[in-house]
């Protein structure tokens, strides 16, 4: 197997996946667009499959899959509704339990992730911090053995149904940055509250909405890695965040590609088939190339964390080129597409809002340019900052 080759059991897996989003999530794209969530059944389904535990080793009843795997997972299901793949796959913050949390948690908590039982919510994002995690504002203050919590939190997929809540908090106010924010990992208690439901630009079903923290109480059992040590179990986060941001783009990219080509192999104008037009031909190019290097860079970044490396530089560089590459493909859809690509009736619609979001989520593409740039500038080009190894 050479790098670019998915072994025979994952692709098996993958043709699976593709098998379950055609013959159970798709045809209830429509209910999920509608009411915004994800019905039981398919959830059920999900856990048959063992998608909740793709993250989690089989010793905390998890399937012990590679990122690789959960690459590919999570791209596939992508040719579906996107909301529904922030319940159906891997979760980032599954996979923070997993590689920050002690053994206590491990097998408090994963079990009955993997089973998918319950949900976990990452709450991150706040009215004035988002990208800037050093901004945020609730606040975690020390109250004899206790820890007491209060703040907000936006935008927080999966708070619909979470009953476990990784949250990040200021516990060393006199710091910014390093040292000053803890993460804690919460069951569902007495001060956590659930907001209005939100109505994205996409992702429907995702289970998006504010999370109130009033007066929770905590204790140093629910710290998750050390006090003050917040910043290293983001980095877990949205290490595994970002690398899935790719992989739910790539997933659009060839999707929007797939649709595109039936339609112009179908589709008849002035006498010929809509393919058969020098301007269409150009545009099934670019989508082709850009499925091509999205998938090369998700694999990649996927592989290296296989690895036991920190590929902070190529999962930026994949969640960059794919979520922008996403935009890209859903719009050339639209516009081969025609009129057809403007209606709510048709996919190619749904995935050009989903592919909106996938640039904001998880650090935006700025973001990403300033990661990579920053890591240039303190590391130099390097002899193998392409194809080989870490630069």
């Amino acid at each position: 197997m050479n790098d670019i080759d998915l072994p025979a059991e994952l692709l098996e897996f993958r043709e699976s996946l593709h098998r379950f989003v055609a013959d159970e999530i798709e045809p209830r794209a429509a209910q999920i667009e509608e009411a915004n969530d994800i019905p039981d059944d398919l959830l059920a389904k999900a856990a048959e499959l063992g998608l909740f535990g793709m993250s989690i080793p089989e010793e905390y009843g998890g399937i012990g899959a590679s990122e690789l795997a959960s690459s590919v997972a999570v791209e596939t299901l992508s040719h579906g509704p996107g909301g529904a793949t922030f319940y159906l796959a891997p979760s980032a913050p599954a996979a923070a339990i997993r590689l920050a949390g002690n053994e206590e948690q491990r097998r408090r908590f994963l079990p009955e992730l993997a089973s998918g039982r319950t949900y976990a919510a990452f709450c991150l994002s706040e009215a004035g911090a988002g990208s800037d995690a050093a901004g945020i504002k609730t606040r975690a203050v020390r109250q004899g053995d206790k820890w007491i919590i209060n703040g907000s939190k936006l935008w927080i997929s999966r708070a619909r149904r979470a009953g476990v809540f990784l949250v990040s908090a200021v516990t060393d106010p006199t710091r910014r940055g390093k040292g000053a924010i803890t993460v804690f990992v919460l069951d569902k208690r007495p001060g956590i509250e659930i907001g209005k439901i939100d109505r994205q630009i996409g992702l429907a079903g995702s289970g998006s909405a504010e999370v109130v923290f009033r007066d929770v109480e905590a204790t140093d059992a629910d710290v998750l890695g050390e006090v003050g040590g917040g910043f290293e179990v983001l980095k877990f986060i949205l290490g595994r965040a970002r690398l899935w941001a790719a992989a739910r783009a790539t997933g659009i990219c060839a999707r929007s590609l797939q649709v595109s080509l039936e339609h112009a192999s179908q589709r008849e104008q002035f006498g010929a088939k809509l393919g058969d037009f020098q301007a269409i031909k150009l545009k099934l190019a670019d989508m082709t190339s850009d499925v091509y290097i999205s998938r090369l860079l998700l694999y990649r970044a996927a592989r290296l964390y296989d690895q036991g490396l920190d590929p902070v530089q190529e999962v930026s560089i994949a969640k960059l080129y794919a979520t922008e590459a996403a935009s890209r493909c859903a719009d050339m859809a639209i516009q081969i597409h025609g009129a057809m690509g403007v209606s709510r009736e048709y996919l190619v619609e749904r995935l050009y809002r989903d592919a909106r979001a996938y640039r904001i989520l998880d650090g935006t593409s700025d973001i990403q340019r300033l990661m990579i740039s920053s890591n240039l500038q303190r590391r130099g080009i390097g002899a193998g900052m392409a194809p080989g190894g870490l630069s």
